[in-house]
């Protein structure tokens, strides 16, 4: 199973959701997907969805799911990680009214470059190439192992210190 988790705020998130019924119709994605889809209005057509779900049903899901996509929020990302999953990485932007700025750029770039996620391209045009990695074991993930509990912190610090100076 797959479960798509991108938040609560108030920042629809449409062109995931379609993008995601797209590589149903393209017979990329087959397996079951729940979707929560927050406050974007679009209703998917190949896959279960509530627009938010309780605590309990987020760790549920995570717990189901051999793939998680999520957002760039790094306590969604954390906690699929934690569970052992494999994680694409989808990034919301502010010029399509996403969020109030770009920060879920740094969030992936850093887990991506260091091998914990696939994030999937700023125009979601190669999700499906991500998935079709996992399925074929070409992924290169690395598995997480969450030794120190501010260790996601010093990570996306020291890559945005590198980086962006």
């Amino acid at each position: 199973m797959i479960f798509v988790t991108v938040g609560s705020r108030n920042y629809p998130f449409d062109r995931l959701f379609k993008k995601i019924d797209d590589l149903y119709e393209e017979g990329i994605l087959t397996e079951p997907m729940f979707a929560q889809t927050g406050t974007s209005t679009y209703d998917p057509k190949h896959y279960e969805y509530k627009n938010f779900i309780s605590q309990e049903e987020f760790l549920e899901k995570i717990k189901e799911a051999d793939i998680v996509v999520s957002h760039g929020a790094s306590g969604s990302i954390m906690k699929a990680l934690n569970a052992g999953k494999k994680v694409i990485a989808v990034t919301r932007l502010e010029k399509y009214g996403e969020h109030i700025n770009d920060h879920q750029i740094q969030n992936n770039v850093a887990f991506g470059s260091n091998g914990y996620v696939l994030v999937a391209d700023y125009e979601l045009t190669d999700l499906g190439e991500c998935f079709t990695k996992i399925y074929n074991g070409t992924d290169g993930l690395r598995k997480w192992e969450n030794t120190d509990p501010l260790r996601i912190v010093h990570m996306i610090d020291d890559f945005i210190q590198e980086n962006w100076k």
